[in-house]
């Protein structure tokens, strides 16, 4: 095959020594916003694919991986989910999960770079499914910090899709803004869910967040799974103050998703709900390691790179 036939190879790095790759059919745009370039691909392996700063955000193959688990357990294990706020996310994957859950009544969704929004409503309608337009999303273009400052008192559930900490997210991460989200909750029945990286790929990330996290909340739950899309295990991070969903059975969680009529889901049951909160003794012992707190002052992590 001569070279301007081969295909081009798209590749990332998960950390300075261990990466993945996959093949580009062909780019579909490629631009810059106010706030990070912005380019979609056409890939063999997951379809049409976003990269934000060269960094893999969603794929339309098995998003289902990351966004179920992201938004299912807290909306299944708080008692009254009315009104939540979605910061960032831009890609409407999280909004389209919410929105499956009758009881929800309003979500303030709070996203910094609008042109991201105005992209995936033309480009990836497959994985938003128009939920940008539904009446009960209020759409926020705004610092997602400086809105959860002016809204105290205000959530029940708080999810946060957010890009890697550093760059526009960096402040997103520290023990100060944890305070400020524990803050919007209307009571101790509030939830916290965020992305809390690669016990893998970035052990020191994964155990600074859960360290941070838990200076704050009283309970916090990590859901470890595979997720294509990041070539990696992966976790997520249930906090709160008043809820432990390590104590929500199976049977409760198979209820509450036929009370709120959602069917066809392709990872969260009751039994992956209880299934992927067991962590493998190697991540134990992770989280039992020394860890500094992420702070407003000391705001970088220890295993930061340039990618």
């Amino acid at each position: 095959m001569s070279k301007s036939n081969s295909p081009r190879i798209f590749s990332e790095a998960l950390n300075p020594h261990f990466g993945y790759y996959y093949s580009v059919k062909e780019s579909l745009y490629k631009g810059t916003t106010a706030f990070q370039k912005i380019e979609l691909i056409d890939t063999d392996e997951f379809g049409r694919t976003l990269l934000l700063d060269d960094i893999t955000q969603v794929v339309e193959k098995n998003d289902f991986q990351y966004h179920e688990p992201m938004v299912h357990p807290a909306l299944c294990c708080h008692p009254a989910p009315r009104d939540v706020l979605v910061i960032g996310g831009g890609d409407g994957g999280i909004l389209r999960e919410v929105l499956k859950h009758e009881s929800v009544r309003k979500i303030e969704f709070a996203e910094l770079d609008s042109d991201v929004v105005a992209f995936s409503r033309k480009y990836l309608a497959a994985i938003n499914e128009g939920a940008f337009d539904n009446p009960r999303v209020r759409i926020n273009f705004t610092d997602g910090r400086k809105f959860v400052e002016k809204r105290p008192g205000e959530f029940d559930v708080v999810i946060m899709d957010m890009t890697d900490p550093f760059g526009p997210s960096k402040m997103l991460y520290t023990r100060e803004f944890f305070k400020l989200v524990r803050q919007s909750f209307k009571d101790a029945h509030g939830i916290f869910v965020m992305h809390s990286e690669s016990p893998i790929a970035r052990p020191v990330a994964f155990g600074c967040i859960h360290k941070t996290l838990s200076s704050v909340f009283a309970n916090v739950r990590c859901l470890y799974t595979y997720i294509q899309m990041y070539a990696v295990l992966w976790s997520i991070s249930v906090c709160s103050d008043g809820i432990d969903i390590g104590g929500i059975a199976a049977r409760r969680i198979d209820s509450r998703l036929k009370k709120n009529k959602i069917d066809g889901l392709k990872l969260y049951t009751g039994a992956t709900h209880e299934a992927m909160q067991v962590a493998y003794p190697y991540i134990a012992d992770i989280l039992k390691q020394k860890a500094p707190i992420i702070t407003d002052k000391h705001s970088a992590f220890p295993d930061h790179f340039a990618v």
